[in-house]
């Protein structure tokens, strides 16, 4: 009967989480390594009703992946399979934007202190200055190689000390100094790795990237396209506006000269026979072009006038030895 039990249980919890997947493709990939339980509980509380977080052993989660592919091949369930990789667990969005879980998931970090054996994730400076410890506790700064100092009863550090460097691991001198001093100096919470949507898993750096950046590359794709597509003669839906504006310089340059107009050309044959009014349509492009046949002149007559001294020069030359 137990067994029974246990079989009906894995059971549901597949269905649970391929129902999931498919229905609602939309969910976060968190780790959750040293998550205490009541940090769980309280996100599982302020989520309710926006989003449902699953956990589950990797082996299970497996599994009913598999399962799960054979009945939905569409689904990405698959490319889900394989990102299940160390301590993780889901949280689907169901009623909210996969931003809202964040903000929550942020809300909820617990500090904790250094222990020894640990790895550390940070990389961690102690300041030079006073320490607050009486003088009686320097045993602690001089099994570390401290450079220290009694300054008004208490210990002062010489200079910055590098007491934890990330991927190394806490000696039980530093995790008992970190202790004494009353520094905690990791941060815990879920952490976000990837993201499941329609079907995809990708990175959760994409999430940080604002529509702005989005946007500009579309249009640079579209630029780019655009410009592929009029090197090869191949008309796109990118290109089209651009061969319909060549050619409509085409037949503004061929009706300019003649007695033939229509109305979208009338425009432009009106700056041609009258140029003022260009200029003063377009006063700032008008200034460069002024001020660049302004100089164009200076330099004309700066020529012209090396070129009379010289001539002059020679002239002096000849008469006095000729």
């Amino acid at each position: 009967m137990p067994n029974a039990e246990k079989l009906a249980k894995k059971n549901k919890y597949f269905e649970k989480l391929v129902n999931l997947c498919v229905e609602t493709p939309n969910a976060l990939l968190v780790g959750v390594d040293h998550v205490a339980s009541k940090q769980m509980q309280d996100i599982r509380m302020e989520l309710r009703g926006k989003a449902v977080v699953l956990m589950g052993k990797n082996t299970m989660i497996r599994k009913a992946l598999a399962l799960g592919h054979e009945k939905h091949p569409d689904a990405g369930l698959d490319k889900l399979r394989a990102a299940i990789l160390g301590n993780i667990g889901f949280i689907f969005a169901t009623n909210c934007t996969l931003d809202v879980i964040r903000e929550v998931l942020k809300k909820h970090r617990k500090s904790s202190a250094a222990k020894s054996g640990q790895v550390s994730m940070v990389n961690m400076n102690l300041p030079s200055g006073p320490t607050g410890m009486d003088p009686s506790q320097t045993a602690f700064f001089q099994a570390l190689n401290i450079g220290t100092k009694i300054v008004k009863g208490q210990i002062e550090l010489v200079s910055d000390f590098p007491i934890l460097k990330t991927g190394e691991k806490v000696s039980p001198s530093a995790a008992v100094l970190l202790t004494k001093l009353a520094i905690k100096p990791f941060e815990y919470g879920m952490e976000v790795e990837q993201v499941f949507q329609d079907g995809s898993v990708f990175a959760a750096a994409v999430l940080d990237i604002k529509q702005e950046i989005l946007i500009q590359k579309f249009m640079a794709g579209v630029a780019n396209m655009a410009a592929f597509s009029r090197e090869i003669g191949i008309p796109t839906e990118a290109g089209l506006p651009h061969m319909f504006g060549n050619a409509f310089r085409n037949v503004a340059s061929l009706v300019a000269d003649i007695d033939f107009t229509f109305k979208e050309v009338e425009p432009v044959k009106a700056f041609l026979e009258d140029p003022e009014a260009y200029a003063a349509a377009n006063p700032v492009a008008a200034a460069p072009a002024a001020g660049g046949g302004g100089g164009a002149t200076e330099a004309k007559k700066e020529e012209k006038k090396v070129v009379e001294e010289e001539e002059e020069e020679e002239d002096m030359d000849f008469d006095l030895f000729g």
